[in-house]
């Protein structure tokens, strides 16, 4: 199993949620996150002074998925995040050793 995190714009969660649905993959996780890369923030004017935002708003999707999985899932956020502009985000996927459903006790592929 692999866990894919996805760093994506605010705006696009909701055509990435529809796009994962679209190749089976029901269950994700989105999580309010701020950063930077290569944006490296702007600035702002509140109240006639201006101030610099270093982070930026994001968001951070996780999902967990089957081997077989992992290139339709990074497709679909790809495609469904993509602006085309700079900060449109990163996808990361790393190993996943153990899942387990607290409710049921079942582990791996199961408990996804």
């Amino acid at each position: 199993m692999k866990k894919v995190d996805a760093v994506i714009k605010p705006f696009k969660l909701d055509d990435v949620r529809e796009a994962l649905s679209g190749v089976g993959i029901t269950g994700m996780t989105a999580t309010e996150v701020k950063g930077f890369g290569r944006q490296k923030g702007h600035t702002e004017l509140y109240r006639g002074a201006e101030y610099v935002v270093d982070f930026l708003p994001k968001l951070k999707v996780e999902v967990v998925v089957n081997d077989e999985q992992v290139e339709a899932c990074i497709e679909a956020i790809t495609s469904a995040s993509r602006t085309g502009k700079i900060g449109d985000g990163k996808i990361f996927v790393t190993d996943v050793e153990r899942v387990i459903r607290i409710r049921t006790g079942e582990e791996g592929e199961a408990a996804v």
